[in-house]
């Protein structure tokens, strides 16, 4: 059995980011913070906020605050819960809507009851997968006959302001021959999000679609779990139901822009345009 234990030496607040001091040892059951397990930081107000683990450096903690800092002080108590970000996982989660940190934003039935997968987990050996040969149709000809889209493959679509990519992306998934389709949000403004989900909805293809979304106005941390949140979901329907699912991920600068403001936070040395080196 765990035993959660509180650390109240925060020593630093930047941004999203907080660092607290976790002395060397502990008590016998206690649950010692690992890279990527989540916490639960607890304001004077008595607010909780939870967090992630992202760097380890001998006694000092780093933890992304998903919710966003504000509130959290040099007082406020830290809890490691010994285990990774998870995802709910059935099929009550097809024809839903949810943020970055997992939780549902659509006012739907709750999900609490159901099973709840890692969104982590090991990399697959490269020299033992199956060659990709299966294609799945978009009926996009550029897209079908000159730069097909093949099962456990992955295109992108490059653009640059102006052209309607977010257009073709709900094409895209409007059309291809799948039967789920798991769409990830990245930073999007409300416009485009509605976009989507009505276009999704007219189409009547909602009903089969997972969407995850982190909306522009949301912390920017939880735009870093949406990837990862859309695979792990994806890759659940695909190996255990058989399914042929496709993820739609929108837009990769958001991303990246994330982990620049991050990075920066973290004094990583950045790299071209500002992006971070490692």
């Amino acid at each position: 059995m765990s035993i959660l234990i509180s650390y109240s030496k925060i020593l630093e607040i930047v941004g999203d980011i907080i660092r607290v001091e976790v002395p060397p040892g502990g008590h016998d059951g206690e649950t010692a913070p690992r890279f990527n397990d989540l916490a639960v930081v607890q304001g004077a107000d008595g607010r909780l906020s939870l967090a992630q683990v992202i760097e380890l450096r001998e006694t000092v903690v780093a933890l992304q605050v998903f919710q966003g800092t504000k509130g959290v002080s040099t007082d406020s108590q830290v809890r490691f819960l010994g285990h990774p970000m998870t995802v709910t996982y059935s099929g009550n989660i097809l024809g839903r809507v949810f943020r970055g940190t997992g939780e549902p934003i659509d006012g739907g039935p709750s999900l609490s009851e159901d099973a709840r997968v890692p969104i982590g987990g090991a990399s697959v050996n490269p020299m033992r997968r199956i060659l990709a040969s299966k294609m799945i149709r978009t009926n996009v000809p550029m897209i079908d006959v000159f730069n097909t889209l093949a099962e456990s493959q992955k295109i992108p679509i490059f653009s640059v302001a102006g052209e309607p990519y977010n257009q073709l992306l709900a094409r895209i998934g409007i059309q291809a021959d799948a039967d789920i389709i798991v769409f990830g949000g990245l930073g999007l403004i409300f416009d485009d999000y509605y976009y989507f989900r009505r276009e999704f909805e007219d189409a009547g293809i909602f009903p089969r679609t997972v969407m995850v979304v982190n909306l522009s106005a949301d912390p920017v941390v939880e735009r870093l779990l949406v990837p990862d949140m859309a695979l792990a979901v994806a890759e659940k329907f695909a190996l255990e139901e058989g399914k042929r699912v496709l993820v739609l991920l929108t837009d990769m600068t958001a991303y990246a822009d994330a982990m620049k403001e991050v990075g920066i936070a973290m004094e990583s040395v950045p790299s071209n345009r500002g992006y971070m080196g490692d």
